[in-house]
């Protein structure tokens, strides 16, 4: 093991030197000054906004070789002015953690285990059961009077949805006739 020199104590060098409150020179040390932040390694910096809420608070996504190194919140953005809460702050996790699900997994009727399933295959049940459920629930009429709607679909949009988005799902699902749609949009 090498031996450290007693001039490279911190303390020391805060008694002796002119930094006489150890808030600069002397509390440095040679790792300190090798280090080098992880946004400054990145290739390129992408503006986002977070997932989590409808605020819509901005973020700065740090790329490297095509993989996210960091997520930060973006000065620029009116909304949050470079803040973001902690859900905000660990979004990184959302692309780089390790169980991240990144593949459609079904379980069949009865069925026990889940099953890897294309993206294209699932999407296709996903209609051909939306048709289903407005084709069993149509109403023409109700108490005499034209109704045309379907009482088999209903909508609850989440809160990270913002009112742009909010207002498109409410125009699709009408177009298919469901009238029980919600939004839990905050903004």
């Amino acid at each position: 093991m090498a031996r450290v020199g007693i001039e490279s104590w911190p303390v020391l060098r805060q008694l002796t030197g002119t930094d006489r409150l150890g808030r600069g020179e002397a509390a440095r040390s040679k790792r300190t000054d090798a280090l080098v932040a992880r946004t400054e390694q990145a290739d390129r910096v992408v503006s986002s906004v977070c997932p989590y809420c409808a605020v819509g608070c901005g973020q700065k996504v740090y790329v490297k070789d095509e993989k996210v190194i960091q997520i930060e919140g973006d000065p620029e953005s009116p909304i949050s002015r470079g803040r973001l809460c902690p859900k905000g702050s660990a979004s990184k996790q959302l692309v780089t953690s390790p169980g991240r699900q990144t593949t459609v997994l079904y379980r069949r009727p009865y069925g026990t285990e889940w099953e890897p399933l294309a993206l294209d295959d699932a999407m296709d049940m996903i209609a051909d059961r939306v048709i289903e459920a407005r084709r069993q629930g149509w109403e023409d009429t109700s108490g005499g009077k034209p109704v045309r709607r379907t009482m088999g679909i209903a909508s609850l949009g989440g809160a990270t949805l913002d009112n742009e988005e909010n207002y498109l799902i409410k125009k699709f699902w009408s177009a298919l006739g469901a009238i029980q749609i919600e939004n839990q949009a905050r903004i």
